[in-house]
């Protein structure tokens, strides 16, 4: 047998996997100067240059962690189930602009956090954040904000606020002590997390269902074809689309996939 060539440049996956880190974590090193750019092409790391950095997990894992940052809409509503505050996006704003949270980067244009820079913020910096954009209104929530409060959908805090018998003030606004005693109730959360899972278990089948379709649609195709039925062959791509998507249905409708 003879020996296997000796690899003379890594493409920005093959880089990623000789340094031992992820695509997303890649970016954000390269980005923050702790990995060097491509000196092949613009596009592919020589061998001899990145087998220089092998050794650089530990610094980048150091840097960013082990999970991906988020964008604003996340952050806030992170930072919401941990203050039991209806925090905005516009808060997220307001926290970089005061130099309490630092944009690590941007995708598809708009800013992203490190989860551990949010969790590092105190509930006072969050509160004040909050309760200056609120001003006399800190103390209540329309329904929106007690969806984003609890981490429910919005139409199941309605529901339960009307079920509750919940009173609003004369803006049709909820006291956030009443979101907040909701948010306690066990017997509440595991009753909308049940729903939450019956729920996600509904649209994975239908998805599986969809998938299955097309699949069985394609084979037809695939059967007049050969039977000279119709001149068109079907595009593989087709199968191959519906392949990976039903193994993520599949996937997604085992118990241990559904929300928890």
């Amino acid at each position: 047998m003879s020996p296997e060539t000796p690899r003379t440049h890594y493409a920005f996956r093959q880089f990623a996997a000789l340094v031992g880190i992820t695509a997303w974590q890649l970016r954000l090193a390269r980005e923050h100067g702790l990995l060097p750019e491509p000196d092949l092409d613009g596009r592919r790391w020589s061998a001899e240059l990145a087998e220089r950095c092998t050794d650089r997990r530990p610094q980048i894992l150091s840097a960013f962690g082990e999970q991906p940052p988020i964008g604003a809409a996340k952050a806030a509503a992170r930072l919401a189930l941990r203050v039991g505050l209806d925090v905005d996006r516009a808060d997220i704003e307001i926290l970089v602009a005061r130099g309490d949270l630092s944009v690590i980067s941007r995708y598809q244009g708009n800013p992203v956090y490190l989860l551990r820079d949010l969790d590092a913020l105190t509930p006072e910096t969050i509160t004040s954040v909050v309760a200056t954009r609120k001003g006399p209104l800190l103390d209540t929530v329309d329904a929106r904000g007690a969806a984003t409060i609890l981490d429910w959908p919005k139409d199941v805090f309605e529901r339960i606020a009307v079920e509750r018998e919940l009173g609003t003030d004369q803006l049709g606004r909820y006291s956030i002590d009443d979101v907040r005693a909701l948010a306690a109730d066990h017997d509440v959360a595991e009753r909308v997390r049940h729903e939450q899972r019956h729920a996600a278990l509904l649209r994975a089948r239908r998805n599986q269902t969809r998938c299955e379709n097309t699949l069985r649609d394609w084979l037809r195709h695939c059967t007049a074809y050969l039977e000279g039925a119709t001149a068109a062959p079907p595009k593989m791509a087709d199968a191959g689309r519906a392949l990976r998507a039903l193994a993520t249905a599949r996937a997604t409708t085992q118990p241990e996939k559904l929300p928890a």
